[in-house]
């Protein structure tokens, strides 16, 4: 192997593990303007909150969310809140926004092999037995079928071009962080999403009376296998796996979501005294349900002190006028281990400082390693020089 090849791997690794440091501190995306989608505050990469005189928000395992009023769009606090990463099954709130206007809920569909072999949550679908289109929606809501997700795009047209539709419904939104790769949220190459994303997908979904009930059902029938001449079709029953429905007052909804890349994935919404309230919650290490609750109820004691730090701008650009300044806060007021300090709002690239040394640090070693390497091969080609001329 020459020495330009081993200069070659070493400037490679080096420059994947560049990559791994600063990959996951994505730019803040922009509108057509230039500016930042819901507003510039909500470009920061850290935590972003003004609401004096409130009490502190809760400690969260979440790398990213979003505490949003659904009525007026406006954002009351957010961590991250344009940090791309895996949506897992939280995307299906964008399957269903996309597809429920296209399907009618009384249409059959017979089932593909494709359909039952999917990776991941299933209801249980049976190639060659017919569903309507009512049966798959309710599997993807209350059990996360990834089956019926894929019956659901097939009965659409197919995946390509149901991912194509979800892709085109989230520029419609605003939605620009996210990147469609399939229809259940499954682990995918390239596939992102980001808290602000999904409380745009939840705004959209609970506008439409039919996506409200979906994510308010809690148990359901879904059918069984075909049955044999003469003999009836059985069904069994089927129960959402929302726990924040069955568990805090005055929820509807929406969507559950995990895998091993994403972890814990939450959208939860809720209603009281008038006021609806929305909290995303994207790679919890704890319960995502739980911390999308803690966020919730915050936001109902505090929702009167805190002041719009954004906006769920469903145009795609920032506007300035119902958007505050916003408070980027420090840990003294944010019961929260993720927050050291002040983060920087700038440039649209918010990577913290620490990053930069670390980064320097490695391209020195990486250097020197691929030095050394080739010092080294010098050497044994050296020696073998002087091997062949002693023999």
């Amino acid at each position: 192997m020459s020495p330009s090849t081993f200069r070659l791997r070493g400037a490679l690794g080096c420059g994947a593990i560049v990559a791994a440091l600063v990959g996951g501190f994505t730019p803040a995306v922009m509108a057509d303007g230039g500016s930042t989608v819901g507003g510039e505050a909500l470009a920061s990469s850290g935590l972003v909150v003004n609401a004096p005189g409130a009490g502190p928000l809760p400690r969260l395992s979440a790398s990213s969310y979003v505490l949003a009023d659904l009525d007026s769009g406006a954002v009351l606090a957010a961590l991250n809140p344009h940090g791309r990463l895996r949506p897992a099954s939280t995307l299906k709130v964008l399957t269903a926004v996309t597809l429920l206007p296209r399907l009618d809920p009384n249409t059959g569909y017979t089932a593909r092999r494709q359909d039952a072999n999917v990776d991941g949550s299933r209801v249980g679908i049976v190639p060659h037995a017919t569903y309507t289109v009512h049966n798959l929606f309710e599997a993807l809501f209350l059990v996360s079928g990834n089956d019926a997700a894929s019956a659901l795009a097939n009965a659409a047209g197919g995946a390509r071009a149901t991912e194509a539709r979800m892709q085109s419904e989230a520029r419609l939104l605003g939605a620009l962080d996210t990147t469609v790769r399939n229809t259940s949220g499954l682990d995918a190459r390239r596939q992102f999403s980001s808290a602000y994303d999904l409380a745009l997908f939840a705004r959209a979904g609970l506008a439409r009376r039919d996506f409200r009930d979906y994510v308010l059902t809690v148990r359901s029938h879904f059918p069984g296998r075909m049955p044999k001449r003469d003999k009836r079709r059985r069904s069994f029953e089927i129960y959402t796996q929302d726990r924040l429905l069955l568990n805090f007052r005055g929820a509807i909804g929406v969507k559950t979501g995990w895998t091993t890349k994403a972890r814990g994935t939450f959208i939860g919404a809720a209603r009281r005294g008038g006021r609806t309230l929305v909290a995303t919650v994207m790679h919890t290490k704890g319960s995502p349900w739980e911390e999308s609750r803690d966020l919730l109820r915050w936001g109902f004691r505090n929702a009167s002190r805190a002041q719009p730090v954004g906006t769920l701008n469903q145009s795609g650009a920032a506007t300035a006028s119902t958007v505050g300044s916003g408070t980027v806060v420090s840990s003294a007021q944010v019961a929260s281990p993720l927050v050291a300090g002040a983060p920087v709002v700038g440039d649209g690239w918010d990577v913290p400082v620490w990053v930069w040394p670390a980064v320097l640090l490695l391209a020195l070693l990486g250097a020197l390693r691929a030095r050394a390497v080739v010092t080294q091969h010098r050497r044994i080609r050296s020696y073998g020089r002087t091997l062949r001329s002693y023999r």
